[in-house]
Parts: C-alpha cells; sequence; structure tokens
C-alpha cells in the first residue's frame, strides 16, 4: 500500500492525477505501446502517452511517429522558464501533417495541470487547430490548464530537454534549432 501511494504521489506530482487503477498498473511492466523515445543531441527523452486524457491525439502522435514525421525537426521556439516547442517540419511555427486538425481534448485541472514535464498540443487561438505541433513543459504554468491538451509527461531524461537551444527574447524563435534527431515507440524498438 505504501508503494502505491508513493507512486500516486509521484504521479500527480507530475500533473497527472491517477486513479487507484491506474497507480496500481504503474507498478508492473512500462506500457510499451504508450512509451515515446526522443532521441535528443544530449540524451534520450522517455515519455509516457496518457491516451486515458487524450486518446485522439495520443493516436496521432503515434501515427506521425511512426511514419517518421518528427525525425530532424526542429525545437522551433523555445523560451526559457517555459517550454520548448517542436513538431513543425518546416521550423517556421506554421507547418503541420497531412492529417486533419484534432479536436481540443482538454483535461480539468483537477485532472491534471501543466507542470515540469507536461507535454501539451500547441494551437492556435481556435482549440480545435492541434496537428503535429507539441510542447514540453520547462516549468509549471497554470494558465495553460484546461486551455491546451495533455497527452503526455516526461518520465526520464529532463535533462536532455533543459539542454534544448533557447530562443531569443519572449518569442522565443530559434536561430539554428536543436532538433529531434529520432522518434520511436518504444515497442517498435528491438
Amino acid at each position: 500500500m505504501l508503494r502505491r501511494n508513493l507512486i500516486a504521489t509521484t504521479l500527480l506530482t507530475a500533473g497527472v492525477i491517477m486513479s487507484e487503477t491506474e497507480s496500481a498498473e504503474a507498478q508492473g511492466a512500462p506500457d510499451l505501446e504508450n512509451t515515446l523515445y526522443l532521441e535528443l543531441k544530449d540524451g534520450r527523452v522517455t515519455i509516457q502517452l496518457l491516451p486515458e486524457l487524450a486518446p485522439q491525439h495520443v493516436e496521432r502522435i503515434k501515427v506521425l511517429t511512426r511514419r517518421g514525421f518528427y525525425d530532424n525537426t526542429p525545437f522551433h521556439r523555445v523560451i526559457e522558464g517555459f517550454m520548448a516547442q517542436g513538431g513543425d517540419p518546416t521550423g517556421t511555427g506554421t507547418g503541420g501533417s497531412d492529417l486533419p486538425n484534432l479536436p481540443a481534448e482538454f483535461s480539468p485541472p483537477s485532472r491534471a495541470r501543466f507542470v515540469r514535464g507536461t507535454l501539451g498540443a500547441a494551437r492556435t487561438q481556435d482549440p480545435n487547430t492541434a496537428n503535429s505541433q507539441f510542447f514540453i513543459m520547462f516549468a509549471p504554468a497554470t494558465s495553460l490548464d484546461g486551455q491546451y491538451t495533455i497527452w503526455g509527461r516526461v518520465t526520464a531524461g529532463m535533462d536532455a530537454v533543459d539542454k534544448i537551444k533557447r530562443g531569443a527574447g519572449q518569442s522565443g524563435q530559434v536561430r539554428d534549432p536543436d532538433r529531434i534527431r529520432s522518434a520511436k515507440i518504444a515497442a517498435d524498438v528491438r
């Protein structure tokens, strides 16, 4: 019971509130079908995908990852103390995949929050415009809670995320940005 409470507390502080059943499942082997590996210049980042929060977004990440879409894409917008944004092959912040945009899958703050290591879906002012772009939080941002779709959380390798090259000014646009070397679903890695 102590171990289950410790895991539930850990998941809660990571910004994801899980049921006792989900917490118990966290004690077992990782779900390789819902684990994403990003290889960055400074190492591997392991991301737990959260289909219980955002099933359509998680499915989109898997489809694009398996197509190789994210390989060599830049972190085009990186703001110190806030987040690193990537997933746009053009590096302009206006690009996306050839798939249709996704409807919002916002979670109430009682279920999930934007804290350090949370991954969210980037979008325009229209909440239903998420496509391929995403961001990884460097620090908490309560202003995003309930306003953007949360689809994952970093479980290992946050030190590599912390080393992503930062952009300039409030826009965070990055010159000669760091790139995702490769993205893989753990179940596909042999």
